[in-house]
Parts: structure tokens; sequence; C-alpha cells
């Protein structure tokens, strides 16, 4: 009986250092003097980064439940695009506390009970914390320049952005404003009605700049002449076919050109013959175009994708397909071409940029992220940042706490104590006792009756995160909870590790 303890206290103590080295990982990111963390591949390339998901992703990782623990915040990356930092250091705490308790003799059915009860109740109060607001620029830049890590030029391109795409587009379930981000090295930041593709044109015979009411036609498809077999080529039928294919090919092309297309986009290859006729029409044409990006393309100019064998339509059906811009520049020197003004579906695009692609990269996760978040904030609302609603939610929790039965009030405590934690991590890392302030802002908190209240990182003072502007997204807090409640209990589960056989084939284990 005691060996089989023994054994649990080892699992779970071994699960705890796993989870713990996880959290030291990235908690020193957190909050407004967060700092980087380099990480070094075996070849000597360097990441910088105080994004939690790309440490996650990035470090050197073996253990099986601290895997486990990635996929989950995978998941709240997903979903939300941020809040990963933050529901690692949620569902730490919560496994860490969770396992504290089992160990003093709490089952482990009664801790997971608790658990999900609490943030079922954690739930109800932070709605309780929700902010009213009505698309405000100056609230929209508040949380872009929160959730961008205090950039402010970043912030300014994304409440940019985030006017000219409008409300509605935001509202869109299908529609990622985060995917309106390009990071570019060496170029100048700005918001552009339109969308970028990584290419640039075709053949440099082609023009460079069109400007005016551009006509578009996006083939979904390459723009060649359909083959013969290249053994009934070597017949007189075949190559007759051949030269029939080729001459129905040229017709297609004189039609495009009919239509009145002045630019062509090409989700493949484009043959020699058709780069020179297009070329000498004054058409530019884009070809090996990725195809998420000549969707988005073509949403925006407002163009119906067509196949190849579409072509052989009539001039005046071709017409139908295409769509409209009014402007197109391809940039030779940054390798991309700007496609401004589209007919259809308003788009913005975000250009971030930086000296070096190591910055830029990392700039543009920010940005990615800050984007995820306003969004985010759009559609469901805001609470206010710097921990506040997390200390509000945690205070009314431990208040609840009889309305839970038997042990599974320590469950309860196990979620209390993971709200706190980010608040706890933001103020470590400013320098400041997390153990004095946080006694400090749950005692204001509860005498001002005002639950917006936190530490000011700068002065150290408590202060009024609403009043300051510091505001965080509704949904990617709730989210983080409930996706590090449900990491948390599937890890606490876990009663024994077996490491599996080796796979072997049938037939191997029949010939042995």
């Amino acid at each position: 009986m005691n060996e089989e303890k023994d054994s649990r206290y080892q699992l779970l103590e071994n699960n705890a250092q796993a989870i713990k080295a996880l959290m030291q990982a990235v908690e020193s990111t957190i909050g407004p003097k967060g700092l980087d963390t380099m990480l070094l591949d075996p070849f000597g390339s360097v990441t910088i980064t105080n994004d939690g998901m790309t440490i996650l992703e990035m470090m050197e990782v073996n253990h099986p439940v601290a895997k486990m623990l990635i996929n989950a915040v995978r998941s709240q990356q997903e979903a939300t695009g941020d809040g990963t930092t933050t529901t690692t250091l949620l569902a730490g705490e919560m496994i860490l506390k969770g396992i504290e308790e089992i160990n003093k003799g709490v089952p482990v059915a009664q801790v997971i009970k608790g658990i999900n009860q609490a943030a079922v109740m954690a739930e109800e109060e932070w709605q309780k914390e929700k902010i009213p607001w009505n698309f405000e620029r100056d609230t929209m830049h508040k949380i872009a320049f929160i959730a961008a890590r205090e950039y402010a030029d970043i912030a300014d391109l994304l409440t940019e952005a985030a006017q000219k795409v409008g409300r509605e587009k935001l509202f869109d379930e299908q529609f990622d404003f985060s995917g309106c981000i390009k990071g570019v090295q060496g170029a100048q930041g700005e918001v552009f009605d339109g969308v970028i593709l990584s290419k640039n044109r075709h053949d440099k015979q082609m023009p460079e700049h069109l400007k005016g009411e551009i006509k578009v036609l996006v083939i979904d498809d390459a723009l060649d002449s359909e083959e013969v077999d290249a053994k009934a080529l070597s017949t007189e039928s075949g190559f007759q076919e051949y030269m029939s294919l080729k001459k129905e090919f040229r017709s297609n092309l004189q039609k495009i050109i009919s239509s009145g297309a002045k630019l062509v986009l090409v989700d493949r290859g484009i043959n020699d013959e058709a780069a020179e006729i297009l070329s000498e029409a004054g058409i530019m044409a884009i070809s090996r175009i990725p195809h998420k990006e000549l969707e988005q393309a073509a949403k925006h100019c407002g163009a119906y994708t067509i196949k190849r064998t579409g072509l052989k339509k009539e001039a005046s059906e071709i017409k139908k397909y295409l769509g409209t811009l009014s402007e197109v520049v391809d940039d030779e020197k940054l390798s991309f071409c700007k496609l401004i003004g589209g007919g259809g579906e308003p788009r913005a695009t975000v250009i971030i940029t930086a000296a070096t692609a190591e910055v830029v990269g990392e700039r543009e996760r920010i940005a990615q992220d800050a984007a995820s978040a306003l969004q985010a904030a759009v559609k469901y609302g805001l609470v206010a940042g710097g921990g506040a609603s997390e200390l509000a939610v945690a205070q009314r929790l431990q208040k609840r706490r009889d309305e839970l039965t038997g042990m599974s009030c320590y469950g309860l405590d196990a979620v209390a104590a993971a709200l706190q934690k980010p608040f706890m991590q933001i103020v470590k890392n400013a320098g400041f006792n997390p153990l004095e302030k946080i006694g400090d802002v749950l005692q204001a908190q509860e005498q001002q009756a005002n639950h917006y209240l936190s530490l000011d990182c700068e002065s150290g003072q408590i202060a009024d995160m609403h009043a300051l502007g510091i505001l965080d997204p509704y949904y990617v807090k709730i989210h983080a909870l409930k996706t590090a409640v449900e990491a948390a209990c599937a890890i606490l589960r876990i009663n024994i590790i077996i490491k599996k056989k080796e796979y072997q084939k049938k037939e191997e284990v029949f010939n042995k």
C-alpha cells in the first residue's frame, strides 16, 4: 500500500516539475515589463520573442504531460490568436495547486469536480466584469496598444485597419483580421485598402504599374494549352489534336484580351507563348500565386475564379467573371505586388516593418496577436486588464466557496489561486513584491467597490485600469480559463504513465 502511495507521489511530483519548467519558460514575458526570450536551434539560428506560443513550440520538450499542456495552449492560439501565456500560467497553477491538495489526501475526483464547478462560477462572475463600449477609435487604439505590447506604431496601424474593414466585417465569423498582417523587411509601415501577393509580375516586359478601372481575371489553374499524351503525339491523329489544342489556346488568349482584362492572376504557371501575347497586349500577369492569396485577391476584386477550360466560353461570358481594382503596383525590390481598391469585399492590409528578418518576424507575430485581440474585443466585449478582472473573479469565487459540498471546495481553491497568478507574475516582472501588492489591490477593490483597480506597473501605485485604458478582450480571458481547466483536469486524472512497446509490422511478428 505504501509503495503504491510512493509511486503515486513520485508521478505527481514528476508531473509538477514538468509543468513548472513550462511556466518558467514563459512567465517572464507577461505584462508591460515582460522580457524577451532567445531561442537557439542546433545550427545556431536565433529567434527572439516574448510570444508564449512561439516559445513553447520551439523549445525542446520530452515530458508527455508537458506536451499535453502545449497542445492545450495551441488550441487557445488557434481559437483566439492571443492569451497563450495566460493559459499556460492558469493551467500550470491549477495543476500545481491541485497536486498540492492531492498530496494532502484530497481525492483526485473531488479536486477535479471542484475545478469544473468553480470554472462555471468564474464564467458567471466574469460576465459581470464586462465593460460596455461602441467601437470608438480611442478605445480601439488602447486595446491594440496593450495587446501589441505597447508598440504605438503597430497600434496606430491596427486601429486604422480596423476602421477601414468596418465593424460588420470584424463580426464575420469567416473573417480573420490577423490574416491582414504582412511583415516585410525594409518596407514602409502602412495600411492600404487592398491585398498583397507574395509574387512579382510574370515577365518584366509587362506593365509594372496599373491605375484606373482595372479589370481582373482570376484563373484557378495553369494558363497553358491542354496536354496530349506523348505516345499519341507520335501519331498523325495525335499531332492533329495537339495542333488543334494549340489553336484553341491562342483563341482563348484573344478572348482574355477582348474581355478587357488588364490583370490576370494565375494559380499555377504561364507558358512562354501566353506570357508574350499578354505582354504585347499590355496586360500584367502574375503566376504561381499561393491559393489562399488568390482567394483573398478574388474576393477583394469581386472576381469569380475560372478554370482554363472555362476560357472556351465566349468573351462576353468571360467578362462576367471579371473583378475590378483601382491600382496595381509591382514592387520588385520588396518582392510583392499590391492590389489596391477592389470592387468586391473590403480588405485592409497592414504592412509591419523592421530592419532585420528576425525583428520583422517578431513584430509580425505581435501585430497578429494584437489584431486577434482587437477583433475579439469588438465581437465579445472587454474587461479591465492588468490582472484586475482575474483578481475580482478570484475574490468572488472564495465568497461562493460554501456553495460546494465536501472536499470539492479544494478544487475551487485551485481555480482561485490560478486566477491570481497572472497578476502576481505581472507585478513580479515589473520589479515589485507580488505578495505585498496583491493584498493591497484586493483590499482596495473591496473597500472602493471598484473591480477595475490593479497595479500601475510604472508607478507601483494602485490605479483604475479602465481609466488608464488598460483593457483586455473578454473572450480571450474566458477561453483561456476554459482551456486551462480542461488541460488541468486531464493531467490531474493521470494515475500512471506506461511506455508503449515499439510498433512492429505484422509480418515481423509472424516471422519471429
